[in-house]
């Protein structure tokens, strides 16, 4: 496991705890991280790691990458729900890491833009997951596609999975959180 990646998700789990615990509601939604979408999530994720983590410069969200910490990685992340706020399965959820094809917005779709990324950082996706406690999906088969189809359909090379885990989070469906990353190296 890479001790560097480890500790960037690490902060990022605890920054997802933070946002939880401040119990501000995403639009209509009910309070926690959960329903956040993925572009004001990831700009109250960089402010909280600026205040903790100390890079070449200041922790920023962009376009390609979302979450570039500089001089050390250009981050893509997708947040993975099989269930809404209100508790209803969730149409189309797992497209968001799986659909295998370059310039699409899925993870692998990532992945792609991190390997022409003219970047010096290091490339890594991440996934954001909320199950129930216990989870009534387990994210564990479609991470397991995603490494799959990464690598075995569209060649792309991914370091270790690195995984941190959160529980007890005060949205009732988005009982607990899983931050997986992969580096991506070509």
């Amino acid at each position: 496991m890479d001790p560097i990646l480890s500790s960037v998700v690490e902060s990022i789990a605890d920054a997802l705890v933070f946002i939880d615990a401040g119990g501000v509601p995403c639009k209509n939604f009910q309070p926690g991280v959960g329903p956040y979408g993925e572009t004001q999530l990831i700009k109250i994720v960089a402010a909280y790691l600026n205040e903790r983590l100390h890079c070449d410069g200041p922790v920023c969200t962009k376009r390609t990458p979302d979450l570039l910490l500089p001089g050390e990685w250009a981050i893509e992340c997708k947040i993975v729900r099989p269930f809404g706020d209100n508790d209803k399965p969730a149409e189309n959820w797992s497209v968001n890491l799986l659909h295998p094809y370059e310039g699409n917005t899925s993870l692998i779709g990532d992945c792609f833009k991190l390997i022409n990324y003219p970047g010096t950082e290091r490339k890594a996706v991440v996934a954001i997951g909320y199950e129930h406690t216990p989870p009534r999906i387990d994210l564990e088969r479609l991470l397991r596609a995603f490494e799959i189809v990464a690598s075995d359909v569209c060649g792309i090379q991914l370091g270790e999975r690195v995984c941190a885990n959160r529980e007890k989070l005060i949205h009732p469906v988005h009982q607990q959180l899983r931050v997986i990353a992969w580096e991506v190296l070509g």
